[in-house]
């Protein structure tokens, strides 16, 4: 990065390619067109306890986005930040009702599924279960917490997870289907909404650009 002045006031995103937090956080930047440094914190070395770090995000998670004084650790509260402070694209209808089923969607995500199947819990699990226990650990929440979606959304989705236009719950939705698919086996021909409305997420260049592997400390 160059050091000028305009870039000294570009936000910093901590981020690690394959984490489904930081993955939700570069859609709502990219849909909402901002740009950012793309800090990379590698969580199988551990950079996540380094003290620097520490002092940013002192549970040693990511993401965290850095805006000016402003510093923001956990995706929710960096979302809704970005949502009040760069208005554009809004990630919320206004209709109240539909709002809150993307913050009950993305609470499910968040709080019920992807909460379970971490890199911490299946360090944990691995450790004090069995190390072929991790898998079907992660696709029993993830099948729970999807059916729950199936129901919750049926009768709001529409090309996107809430109608026609992408809101907040597209932003957890589709990186918790891609690590379903692509880290846990599971079949997504069981839950046709979801599966319909992540097919939707693939022709738009906000959600790919965001793809773990298009990130630059992706690795194979």
């Amino acid at each position: 990065m160059a050091g000028s002045g305009e870039e000294s006031k570009k936000m910093k995103l901590y981020s690690y390619w394959r984490s489904s937090c930081a993955f939700r956080v570069r859609i709502a930047l990219n849909l909402k067109g901002l740009e950012y440094e793309y800090k990379a914190v590698d969580l199988l070395k551990g950079e996540q306890t380094d003290p620097e770090y520490l002092k940013l995000n002192p549970l040693g998670y990511v993401p965290t986005l850095v805006d000016g004084d402003a510093v923001i650790a956990d995706s929710f509260a960096i979302i809704m930040y970005l949502e009040e402070k760069y208005p554009l694209q809004a990630l919320l209808p206004q209709d109240c009702q539909k709002r809150a089923i993307n913050y009950q969607a993305a609470n499910i995500v968040s709080a019920n599924i992807q909460s379970l199947q971490n890199l911490v819990i299946l360090k944990y699990i691995q450790e004090k279960v069995g190390p072929n226990e991790t898998t079907p650990w992660a696709q029993s929440h993830i099948t729970k917490g999807f059916e729950a979606l199936e129901k919750l959304l049926k009768d709001y989705a529409g090309k996107y997870a809430t109608g026609d236009e992408v809101y907040m719950a597209d932003l957890f939705l589709a990186p918790q289907i891609y690590a379903a698919i692509n880290r846990f086996e599971v079949d997504m021909n069981q839950f046709p909404t979801l599966l319909r409305v992540y097919k939707a997420y693939q022709e738009l260049p906000a959600f790919q650009d965001a793809m773990p592997e298009k990130q630059p400390d992706a690795t194979s």
